[in-house]
């Protein structure tokens, strides 16, 4: 139980609505109660009144006897039938207090965890993998819920029923009590273990069916490379074993499910004959009536689901333990990119860079090995090399989404960790490598970045990323829906959509991480003829593997293997005959690539 301790502070906070169901399910138990007592009183009323009856029909009043004796069995018929519908109504409140208990926690656990998430450095995605990161929001938050409200429901009923009819059991008849819970023990007994089968059976389903939904996901998104490849006969074999193992792993939890409730039945069954064996010998000696057999056969059975319940709480109990273990793991890892002074003031944009190192945490791989560069606000560094040279790096680095392992970053004069990270970030535009688009409009795209959004200032940025003639064209224009609601743009519409929403941000730093790969020549200078323009107040970084993109930057540094072979501006380094000249001869004579 130590880690659903964690959520103890839930329960505080939503006390009322628990301490209500709480209420509600001491309610509802004595209206459990009363019907077993006053089904024992009619029955004894009943036999007793047959005794008399024989007698008063002889003397000549069996009418009137017949008469009121349909009138007390109708009275605890009536009695019976209201007991019935005010547990109903009371089992009904129950729920809507602790089930709606258990909804509201599990609302404010998600977010808590989606803040957690947003809040954790970049480190962190790259070690951990997407799907863990959905399953520990969604499934185990769902298993901490049953916790909460099914499992805290059932067990409060059984903390609360059991007590009370083994005490008026055992007011009635201690040995007879003791007879008709000897096989209630063996029936919970039963139920964890077989619960237990279940539970850890449903789990390989719930895995086995997840790798089915993975490999056809995989597939209808790969099936263009599936009929290229002529491998639609693989896969659909493929399919048919992955298909084959969750119908064999179904098919042995349906068995386990079969053993459910016809153990159940028999033990219950048991304990009817038990109650009724031990029952009936007391009747014939006197000790009790007829009516204490029957009371006793409705407790037994009032008991019967909470005694089950005993063992499918307890397992659910132990799942959502392990499932909290799983978010706390999660939840206590702390974000160490924090601000020393959390600076909150507007950036000019100069940029000093001392004797930068880097390591990546997660692979311990060294990417920057003593890098110093200055910007001075307004201007423009190019940064060149090949793939893994460290370019990327330094712009997560300026974008804080990593601290260095030695060396400092400085922006006008102050250690970039004094800066609050999200003042700092606003003023930032930043185009990453990897362009990632969101399933909404193409104008909300543009203006994400933006806390008022302005159509305007969204036209103005499309049109300095060349791309406002390609969305104009779309028949909903700015409307256009992207992603799988909507069209999908080519690489090159995707690359100036995202440089758009840099833009529109009208950052004081503008990060181009190697942005432009995917437009051909034409398009590329036209870009970076209009961001010439934007650039001329900022200060700008472009990053690249192509030096047609880098020329024209103030100043240009070329790395390898994480460190500066060269620096200048584009005349200085071709004059150098170096790897800038190489790689600038290189790319001229073997072309640029179209765009499709």
């Amino acid at each position: 139980m130590k880690p659903l301790w964690r959520i103890n502070k839930y329960l505080y906070k939503y006390k009322g609505l628990l301490l209500l169901g709480i209420v509600f399910t001491v309610i509802s138990n004595v209206f459990v109660i009363i019907p077993a007592q006053l089904v024992r009183i009619a029955i004894d009323y009943v036999v007793e009144s047959f005794s008399l009856y024989r007698p008063l029909m002889q003397g000549g009043m069996g009418d009137l006897a017949r008469e009121n004796f349909l009138q007390v069995v109708f009275i605890f018929g009536v009695l019976i039938l209201v007991m019935a519908l005010l547990r109903g109504f009371f089992l009904f409140l129950i729920r809507q207090t602790i089930i709606i208990m258990s909804r509201k926690v599990e609302y404010d656990m998600k977010n808590e965890i989606f803040e957690h998430y947003q809040d954790l450095p970049l480190s962190f995605y790259r070690k951990n993998s997407t799907g863990d990161l959905m399953a520990r929001i969604t499934e185990d938050v769902s298993r901490v819920r049953m916790y909460l409200g099914p499992a805290i429901m059932y067990g409060l009923n059984l903390l609360i029923l059991f007590p009370l009819v083994i005490f008026y059991m055992i007011s009635v008849n201690a040995e007879l009590t003791l007879y008709s819970l000897l096989p209630l023990p063996i029936l919970s007994v039963s139920i964890y273990f077989v619960n237990n089968l279940i539970n850890e059976r449903s789990e390989k389903i719930q895995r086995s069916l997840s790798e089915l939904s993975t490999f056809v996901q995989e597939a209808f998104s790969g099936i263009r490379v599936l009929k290229a490849f002529v491998r639609e006969e693989d896969s659909a074999r493929e399919f048919t074993k992955a298909s084959e193992e969750y119908k064999i792993k179904s098919i042995n939890l349906t068995r386990v499910n079969a053993l459910f409730f016809p153990l159940i039945m028999a033990l219950v069954g048991i304990s009817t004959i038990i109650t009724v064996y031990v029952g009936g010998i007391q009747v014939i000696q006197g000790e009790i009536g007829y009516g204490v057999i029957a009371e006793f056969i409705l407790y037994v059975n009032i008991l019967t689901w909470p005694v089950t319940s005993l063992g499918w709480v307890t397992s659910i109990v132990q799942r959502a333990a392990a499932s909290q273990t799983r978010i706390n793991e999660f939840l206590d890892i702390k974000n160490d990119i924090v601000s020393l002074k959390n600076l909150d003031s507007e950036i000019q944009g100069r940029i000093v860079v001392e004797n930068l190192s880097f390591y990546y945490p997660e692979s311990g791989i060294q990417a920057l090995d003593q890098v110093s560069f200055e910007i001075k606000a307004g201007q423009t560094l190019g940064i060149i090399g090949t793939t893994g040279s460290g370019k990327s790096t330094i712009a997560n680095l300026l974008m804080r989404m990593y601290d260095p392992t030695s060396g400092k970053i400085e922006v006008d004069g102050q250690d970039i960790r004094n800066y609050n990270i999200s003042s700092l970030r606003r003023q930032m535009g930043f185009v990453p490598q990897d362009v990632f688009l969101f399933s909404d409009t193409i104008a909300n795209n543009i203006a994400f970045g933006i806390d008022h959004p302005d159509m305007d200032l969204i036209e103005k940025a499309a049109k300095d990323a060349d791309v406002y003639q390609n969305i104009i064209d779309f028949p909903k224009g700015f409307e256009t829906m992207l992603g799988e609601r909507g069209i999908t743009l080519s690489g090159g519409q995707k690359q100036r959509v995202s440089i758009a929403r840099a833009i529109a941000k009208e950052p004081r730093i503008l990060i181009l991480d190697d942005c432009l790969s995917a437009v051909d020549t034409k398009t590329e200078n036209s870009i970076l003829t209009a961001l010439r323009k934007i650039m001329e107040n900022r200060t700008s970084v472009i990053i690249s593997h192509r030096v047609s993109s880098a020329k024209l930057a103030d100043h240009i540094i070329v790395l390898d293997d994480g460190k500066i072979i060269e620096r200048g501006n584009h005349d200085s380094l071709m004059n150098q005959k170096g790897v800038y000249a190489d790689l600038y001869e290189k790319q001229t004579q073997s072309g640029e690539p179209v765009e499709d």
